[in-house]
């Protein structure tokens, strides 16, 4: 609808190949400098700030001959699950008694081929920390060339303060806080993307655009939805200008709402 619409090849905030911010870009150039001389980086944030993006754009440098990346992005993470993960990324089959050995043999492997590692642990706010005590002192039998990295929402750092889990902490190389984006970089990051497709600046009102930005609260993933679901709205008057009326057609739907809010629409 959005391309016929506008005449366009590509959606604007629905693209599969999304660059990254600056405060990201940042955080992916020094978690590879980290690699290089064996890393454990915690990354952190609430959701819809770019974890995602970011976590996907270092799956991207798979594609490289030099560099071979293991990502668990599924939940249940125990440690039996986690060690199947990687069983599977590493593409070993052996009796679950074997993993351990098989898989420190095989990173072993992976750097005499000049090849450098990254284990991707997603949603790490809920690994059970004997979970990662244990991951931890698997991947301490690793060779240097590697980067454990944790995506998380900041419990994950709560968690790791307590003093019973200095052990883990004190090995932390590197940790970032992905903060929510000021009013200027949504801005800059709507623009941005409506360039990327080749539709105008002002595809947006002035009017549309504030509200965007204020509804959105520095949440990225937020400001895209509402951005994509606004310009649905104005596809189906047929209008190639989103307006406020727009933006507030999706801001009504149930799941925009706060819990207080929800909560007064079914006493009422």
């Amino acid at each position: 609808m959005i391309k016929s619409t506008f005449g366009i090849t590509k959606e604007p905030f629905n693209r599969n190949d999304l660059d990254l911010l600056p405060q990201q870009k940042k955080i992916f150039d020094i978690i590879k400098i980290h690699a290089q001389q064996g890393g454990f980086s915690v990354i952190i944030g609430n959701p819809g700030v770019g974890k995602s993006v970011l976590r996907e754009h270092i799956e991207q440098l798979q594609k490289t001959r030099d560099v071979t990346v293991v990502s668990c992005s599924r939940t249940l993470h125990t440690y039996p699950n986690v060690l199947r993960q990687l069983a599977e990324s590493f593409k070993i089959e052996v009796p679950a008694k074997d993993l351990e050995k098989a898989l420190i043999n095989n990173a072993f492997n992976h750097v005499r081929e000049r090849k450098i590692l990254y284990i991707l642990i997603d949603e790490a706010h809920l690994l059970d920390m004997q979970v990662l005590r244990k991951l931890r002192l698997l991947f301490g039998r690793f060779p240097k060339k590697h980067n454990l990295v944790l995506f998380g929402q900041r419990d994950l750092l709560y968690y790791l303060s307590m003093n019973l889990n200095q052990d883990i902490k004190s090995r932390i190389t590197y940790s970032e806080n992905i903060a929510p984006l000021n009013d200027e970089d949504l801005e800059r990051y709507i623009v941005r993307e409506l360039e990327v497709v080749r539709l105008g600046i002002n595809t947006f009102d002035a009017a549309s655009m504030e509200l965007i930005i204020r509804s959105a609260q520095g949440n990225l993933r937020l400001c895209r939805n509402l951005c994509y679901g606004s310009l649905i709205e104005a596809c189906r008057e047929s209008k190639k200008i989103v307006t406020i009326s727009h933006v507030n057609s999706v801001l009504v739907q149930p799941h925009w709402r706060s819990h207080d809010e929800l909560i007064k629409q079914q006493v009422a």
